[in-house]
């Protein structure tokens, strides 16, 4: 019933036809996530089990070490280990913008209901504390550089939800109800913050990326954002994501400031693009792979980043890293490979990713939106369950099936209903 509009539309409005196959796995998540209530484990969650929180005797390497094990298990322990079901914030950030999508397209009350549900979870769960709005994850998170408690805002999260509220923003520009979605809502207990519009949330997480993140800055002309307010970790795909958020912000309210923030971060990364158009996934002498699902953020944000501030600066770089992506990161029949030279695990993020980049590129490439729906019909073959929901990763030998609520599941219905988006 839910796509019914979209189909309608669809027939309607192109002669290109959607396959079934594309709408009814979208149509099987979609119902899959509702009946979950937006709920689900995620695969970092492992310290939400006060058992494990008491076997890592507070040892962050112990800490990571159950984390990985959970992490690369293909059973899931987490129902007797005590692990709950909860609401991540990134998932609800890529929710809010699936949905509000929908809601853009077909004007169904339901869709409306969901992206007010999103969009004030969101706003009542962001991190107190800072001068930006900003949101971390519902566990704590230690990792080979630093360690995060639970709720610790990233850059990569906030981005991603800044960018959800800017596309309500653009998406229900005429709607009466946009701004009502969001109005005098508290931020955070505690802090008495009223939100007067959804381009408002958007510009308060901008203050975040500029405010309270650390920044590596070996020029006077870029930089390089840190993934957290704590830690002096610099990544290429997480500073890019602020990057475009800053860039399209400044699009709407034209502060030149936050213009000049993206174009500091966009080149930084630019000018650390390898000789076969890769890029490193961080600056650390440690973090130096390159992967399939980080490369596509870096192109699709360095793409971003040049359109909003209309410069020409960074097109050689991006459509060379483009053309490395292609060519290097999938196999003929469209399976994602995780690494450029090796195949496993197949990742569900790697066949979101893709399918996102591909469609993004698809004015430069003719080939793109039908490699982007090569990619889509192997994910539904090859990773979505019978009951809707896509699986985590195909290792060699075996298959991890549990129903990761953030990576998978939010990441496949981006990806699907931007794909269906494309066909009206």
């Amino acid at each position: 019933m839910s796509l019914k509009p979209i189909l309608q539309a669809t027939r309607a409005g192109s002669d290109r036809q959607l396959p079934r196959q594309i709408t009814s796995g979208l149509q099987s998540l979609d119902s899959w996530i509702e009946d979950q209530g937006f709920r689900g484990w995620d695969p970092h969650d492992a310290l939400n089990s006060p058992l494990i929180r008491r076997l890592t005797l507070g040892n962050r390497y112990a800490a990571i070490l159950w984390l990985q094990l959970l992490r690369r298990s293909p059973l899931n322990f987490r129902p007797l280990l005590g692990i709950p079901k909860d609401y991540n914030a990134k998932g609800m950030g890529l929710f809010l913008a699936s949905y509000a999508r929908k809601y853009a397209v077909t004007h169904d009350p339901r869709y409306r209901d969901y992206v007010n549900f999103l969009a004030q979870w969101l706003l009542k769960n962001a991190a107190p504390g800072y001068r930006g709005m900003g949101w971390g994850y519902n566990f704590d998170w230690p990792n080979r550089a630093f360690f995060a408690p639970a709720g610790t805002p990233t850059v990569v999260n906030t981005a991603f939800i800044g960018l959800a509220f800017l596309d309500m923003h653009l998406l229900l520009l005429n709607e009466p109800e946009r701004s009502s979605l969001v109005g005098a809502t508290d931020v955070a207990e505690g802090e008495r913050r009223s939100i007067s519009s959804t381009l408002d949330v958007a510009r308060r997480t901008c203050d975040f990326v500029v405010q309270d993140l650390n920044v590596l800055a070996p020029t006077a002309d870029e930089h390089c954002f840190s993934y957290t307010p704590l830690d002096h970790r610099f990544v290429h795909n997480a500073s890019m994501m602020g990057a475009w958020l800053l860039a399209s912000v400044f699009k709407q309210t034209s502060e030149p400031h936050l213009g000049k923030a993206a174009l500091a971060a966009a080149r930084f990364t630019a000018r650390r693009q390898l000789p076969d158009g890769a890029w490193s996934y961080g600056v650390a002498a440690n973090e130096r792979w390159v992967d399939n699902f980080h490369t596509g953020f870096v192109l699709l944000a360095l793409k971003r980043v040049g359109d909003y501030l209309q410069t020409d600066e960074f097109d050689k770089c991006v459509l060379k890293g483009y053309r490395f992506w292609k060519e290097r990161m999938f196999l003929a029949n469209g399976t994602p490979k995780y690494y450029p030279d090796r195949t496993y695990p197949i990742d569900v993020h790697s066949v979101a990713q893709a399918i996102l980049t591909f469609l993004e590129f698809r004015q430069e490439d003719d080939e793109a939106t039908e490699h982007a729906m090569r990619v889509a019909r192997w994910g539904i073959e090859n990773l979505q369950d019978s009951t809707g929901y896509f699986y985590y990763q195909i290792c060699r030998g075996y298959s991890i099936r549990i129903p990761y609520i953030r990576w998978a599941q939010a990441w496949m219905q981006r990806a699907l209903t931007e794909l269906v988006y494309v066909y009206l």
